[in-house]
């Protein structure tokens, strides 16, 4: 039976057959008994490499932080994390570099990361912990976004619109340009995505329609 540690890009954890390409750190989450009992147990949501220099874990071990797996970074950065400062430094510091400069004067200059970890904390959870979302012009929604279009997810491509599902994604019709979408990315990162900064995005967003 598969445990609930597949991340939704509405930042949900689901119990799914599929296996992530990213790992995802939010604290310790479960119980003795290897179950979830809380969403999130730290503000600093990360993003990590699957392996690192060997070092070999027990899923969802208790007493330990709980390990969390993604379709990709763009449903990850959806989802509300960023990349680790450990295991991904060079990325880590290119994103808070592009971060800083998207969001200039929302925190102090050159802040340590949780002063981040507190504005995405805020972007992401809403009232009773649900997703909090924005909206915004489709036509200015940039590559890598999550929207969330006839209740399901999907992603903004190079090759157009892609729906996401932990398999992969398939190609989308997009809506007009002009109409008003409900975005699950944090505002901060879609701002720096609007600057160019760009999250890897699995190869099947890439089909195109």
């Amino acid at each position: 039976m598969p445990l609930q540690s597949r991340v939704d890009p509405w930042g949900r954890l689901v119990a799914v057959t599929e296996r992530g390409h990213w790992l995802g750190n939010r604290g310790c989450l479960v119980d003795d008994q290897r179950n979830i009992v809380r969403p999130w147990r730290l503000k600093a949501w990360i993003t990590c490499e699957l392996e690192y220099k060997g070092k070999k874990r027990r899923v969802f071990s208790p007493g330990t932080w709980t390990e969390l797996f993604f379709l990709d970074e763009a449903a990850a950065f959806a989802a509300g994390h960023r990349p680790c400062a450990f295991c991904r430094r060079s990325r880590y510091t290119e994103f808070k570099s592009a971060w800083l400069t998207a969001n200039a004067g929302r925190v102090p200059s050159n802040p340590p990361i949780v002063e981040i970890d507190h504005v995405l904390h805020a972007e992401r959870i809403g009232p009773g912990g649900a997703k909090k979302t924005f909206q915004m012009i489709y036509g200015d929604v940039p590559v890598g976004t999550f929207i969330e279009l006839h209740g399901a997810a999907h992603v903004v491509s190079a090759s157009g619109l892609a729906r996401w599902s932990f398999r992969g994604y398939e190609p989308a019709e997009a809506p007009a340009s002009h109409q008003n979408v409900s975005v699950l990315t944090p505002l901060s990162v879609v701002r720096m995505f609007s600057a160019g900064f760009r999250p890897q995005l699995h190869q099947s967003a890439g089909r195109g329609k």
